[in-house]
């Protein structure tokens, strides 16, 4: 079994300052906590993890604080020695090859949390390394505590009430009583761990106490009934949360591979003499410069793993650091307009203020036109004592000629951010001809990251400088403005260096295969400029209308609270797993049909549906998530989005994200509004057309049906779609064997879950499930589905055969998705891989599809960009934007192009809709 390893870094740093003596190194630097903290890390290491997180406290306030002002209040500042030994340990954890984990508003415990119970859910075993306590509360089967400075082991019930004198689950009623001085949580006076464990276990629970007090004799009777009005509070406070919302999940934290050169030189540095010898020695200075560690990759791809093309072998002439110049005056910044000129190509990069393109101050510009050189323009660096640079306006107006060349090949690494940063300056850029992270997604979207550091690594094994080298981490991190320009100069140029150097690597392994080359120069990149012009435009948000729904959401929550309250018999926590558990099958007795992977009742939305029918409470819990997600995630947020300069709000989609090539976006992210629940169609009323102007929606009905039909070539899916009839209907009149007219609403719906469950890999088990059927009858569904539609189990059976020959399959139009557990040894990872290998193609050519009508369609666009404009994409569907009288125009050229985005053997129809908002047009 896998095995995650979620270290608790906060508190392993401070207990390692004060349990070892005030250790330092030759030049007399602070050493001691870094050495047991690096002790614990080798000692963890050891036992050979497959995922690891080294999770510490994000600056700032938390959820706790705003809970208890007083929280923490008593803790006195970081002490400098202990301070000194920070960003050499997140040094030291990077090059081990491990994530540091840093979530703003929640404490370190509460990511551990988190992700211990999705990892154990996910069926790994997981390893809390920690010496706190409050983390016994999450002791489970699949979650075990070691304190690796110790060697003490915590990992059962029976272990924790061995140590405690209490049970796992009743250790965050122990810790409410007995109160906790370290962060100062005030408890039950004179109560300590003996009475805390005395009173659970005759009461049970802190409630079961709480009820008892006015019998309480004595002073602790008195002290407990003093202490009632905060007991609720700081179980609260105590309670580590389970459901924060994360960027990465278990599977994400791989451990990677070391950076030996960068461990030898921090730990020749320190004096850990016992680490050394197990690295062997201490690298030379040039190689430890060569091997700093590499994390840099804003706004790049997520896909990890995979094999695919292999590398190519690095060019030892370009194995070093280039030759990098800052450009501070008149003369050569004329010397480098003339050489960029006469180059063929050249590869450029913006370095700004911040991350979002849509409000982010141009601070340097760098170039490069062949490999290893560089040049960096700063003309932003504002910090005091820094030297005169030539002016912003000066600088663009000598290279905008250049730029807004539609002749001149441009290149850049994920340039749409920089065509934005740009376009806001002044500058439209066009011309732009190659993207190296869509180089590299194209060529295999599963390979590697796509972001610069990891391609550099994986096409060039060349270890590049990270932002966070420059501009510091965390809470000291600086803007790049502030940054040095001797050190910004070397990390800029580079940025366009390695550019240029990853182009030459990946275009000819692209050449070698037309069909992904034909992928990428007819649909990636000429969607670079169409998603930028969509985010530009950004769509306009109806704040009052969000605010009320956030009003109306909030209020509906608390209702639901109350009735799960009163349903229960009690108050409990609703957004906690472990009391849902208690309440659900230990007071009420309803069956766990719904297990975790280590035979734990679940209480995640399948198990309370599956409940559902046999207790009003289940259906409440999930009516209370469901309004707490839209308010969280939509109502609340969406108003803090909207850009003060533009008034609209702008998200952010990504090319390289899904490895189908299906579009997803971010900031907000818009593919996850829900459309079935009123609530969530409520949330789309909140996107609107301004003045003079409506919204128009414009979705491919059914396009991976179709897609299906065409693939298949099956006559009976065909036919259904060249008459043009209702294809489900169709499915349950074949399937069924009756007229089209005699077909029952519950014979469509059963054919619907065929056409979508098969197309996705769904197994007669998970249709069962799906109809609230046997399996019997399910099994007999899909052999009457075959019997009728041969056709189509031959295409899937074809996408077996070929994934397991080749180790991929294709789109329609050439994109391959490489299946790297298609020859796993472990059963469910291969059938995963075998259900990827008949959805993707479909997937994939519908993503295709649609990236394709966006370009035909924008290229239109052109000439009309005053009366309208494409505002959003959202899996088959566009939104556009226009003027009233405009709108009829708008339909007819849209429908067309969207139509005939490919040839398929049936038709593609567009479903149009017109409105005042997003919701009417939908």
């Amino acid at each position: 079994m896998s095995r995650l390893v979620l270290i608790d870094g906060s508190s392993y740093l401070y207990r390692a300052f004060h349990a070892l003596p005030p250790l330092s190194n030759a030049a007399g630097e602070p050493t001691g906590a870094l050495f047991g903290v690096v002790n614990m890390l080798r000692a963890t290491l050891k036992e050979k993890p497959d995922y690891v997180a080294f999770v510490v406290d994000a600056p700032g306030k938390t959820f706790r604080d705003d809970l208890y002002a007083e929280y923490k209040a008593n803790r006195p500042p970081m002490p400098d020695e202990l301070r000194a030994q920070v960003q050499p340990m997140c040094d030291i954890v990077h090059a081990l090859g491990i994530d540091i984990l840093r979530v703003p508003g929640v404490e370190a415990d509460d990511v551990i949390g988190t992700l211990a119970l999705a990892g154990a859910a996910d069926g790994l075993e997981v390893t809390i390394s920690t010496g706190d306590k409050d983390f016994a509360q999450l002791v489970r089967p699949g979650v075990i505590l070691v304190n690796t400075m110790t060697g003490s082991r915590t990992d059962s019930d029976a272990a924790v009430m061995d140590k405690f004198g209490v049970r796992a689950d009743q250790i965050v009623d122990y810790l409410a009583l007995m109160g906790d001085a370290v962060d100062n949580v005030p408890g039950v006076d004179k109560c300590g761990p003996k009475t805390a464990a005395k009173w659970l276990a005759e009461y049970n629970d802190l409630d079961g106490v709480m009820a008892a007090a006015a019998a309480m004799k004595g002073k602790i009777g008195e002290s407990l009934r003093a202490a009632l009005p905060r007991l609720p509070l700081n179980r609260e406070l105590v309670t580590i949360r389970t459901d924060v919302a994360l960027e990465q999940g278990p599977r994400d934290l791989r451990l990677r591979e070391q950076h030996v050169d960068s461990l030898r030189e921090l730990y020749g540095r320190y004096g850990f003499t016992q680490a050394l010898r197990e690295l062997g020695g201490i690298a030379a200075p040039a190689a430890a410069d060569e091997a700093k560690v590499s994390l840099r990759g804003t706004a790049a791809g997520f896909a990890r793993g995979g094999d695919g093309p292999a590398p190519p072998v690095t060019d030892p002439a370009m194995a070093g650091k280039g030759e990098y110049e800052t450009v501070l005056s008149d003369e050569r910044l004329r010397a480098w307009v003339e050489r960029l000129q006469a180059a063929p190509e050249f590869a450029f990069d913006t370095e700004t203020d911040a991350l979002d393109a849509m409000r982010a101050r141009l601070v340097g510009v760098s170039l490069a036109v062949e490999p290893g050189t560089g040049a960096y323009i700063p003309v932003g660096h504002d910090y005091p004592g820094a030297p005169a640079q030539l002016p912003a306006a000066q600088v663009l107006d000598a290279l905008r000629p250049l730029l807004e060349d539609a002749g001149r090949r441009k290149l850049g690494q994920h340039g749409k951010y920089d065509i934005h940063v740009l376009r806001r300056h002044g500058v439209e850029v066009r011309g732009y001809a190659d993207d190296t992270m869509l180089e590299s997604f194209v060529l295999n979207s599963t390979a590697t990251r796509h972001d610069m550091d990891s391609l550099a690594q994986r096409y060039l094994g060349y270890t590049t400088t990270k932002f966070e080298d420059v501009a510091g981490k965390g809470a000291k991190q600086i803007s790049f403005s502030q940054v040095g320009i001797d050190e910004a100069g070397h990390y800029a140029a580079e940025d366009a260096d390695i550019t240029l150097r990853l182009h030459r690597a990946l275009a000819p392994q692209l050449a070698a295969q037309p069909a992904l080359e034909k992928v990428y120069r007819e649909i990636e990149m000429p969607l670079v400029p169409v998603l930028a012009r969509i985010e530009a435009n950004g769509v306009c948000i109806d704040s009052a209308e969000l605010r009320r729904q956030s009003a109306d959401l909030s209020a509906r929550m608390l209702a639901a609270q109350q009735k799960a309250t009163a349903l229960a018999g009690r108050s409990f926590n609703l957004d906690s797993p472990k009391q849902l558990q208690a309440v659900l099958f230990d007071e009420l007795g309803l069956p766990a049909l719904v297990k975790t992977p280590k035979g734990q009742p679940s209480t995640n939305e399948e198990a309370l549906e599956a409940i559902a029918e046999q207790h009003e409470l289940p259906r409440v819990i999930l009516e209370y998530r469901g309004l707490a997600k839209l308010r969280s995630t939509y109502t609340d947020k969406l108003p803090e989005m909207v850009n003060p300069d533009t008034g609209r709000v702008h998200t952010s989609y990504h090319q390289a994200g899904a490895a189908t090539g299906r579009l997803s976006s971010s900031d907000p992210n818009l593919q996850n509004i829900p459309i079935r629940t009123d609530d969530g169609r409520r949330i789309r009323k909140a996107f609107v057309a301004p003045p003079g102007r409506r919204l128009m929606a414009c979705d491919y009905s059914q396009i991976e049906l179709r897609i299906m039909a065409h693939l298949s070539e099956d006559p009976g899916l065909i036919r259904a779609f060249e008459q043009g009839v209702d294809v489900h209907r169709a499915t349950a009149a074949e399937v069924f064997g009756r007229k089209l007219e005699d077909v029952s609403a519950n014979e469509r719906r059963a054919a619907k879950a065929i056409n979508f469950g098969l197309m996705y890999g769904m197994s007669a088990f998970g249709l069962a499930k799906n109809l609230g059927i046997d399996r019997g009858q399910a099994q007999d569904y899909v052999a009457l589905y075959f019997s009728r539609y041969p056709a189509v189990r031959d295409f899937m059976e074809r996408m077996r055969v070929q994934a397991r020959e080749q180790g991929y399959v294709e789109t329609l139009f050439g994109r391959r998705l490489y299946l790297n557990d298609i020859h796993a040894r472990n059963q469910g990872q291969r059938a995963g891989a075998e259900r990827a290998a008949i959805n993707a193609p479909m997937q994939g050519t519908a993503a295709d599809i649609i990236k394709r009508a966006m370009v035909s369609v924008d290229d239109w666009l052109a000439g009309h960009r005053a009366r309208a404009q494409m505002i959003l994409q959202v899996h088959d569907e566009l939104v556009f934007e226009a003027d009233v009288d405009f709108i009829d125009t708008l339909r007819a050229e849209v429908e067309s192009r969207m139509a005939g985005a490919a040839r398929l053997r049936v038709p593609l129809v567009v479903d149009t809709g017109v409105g005042d908002n997003w919701d009417e047009a939908h």
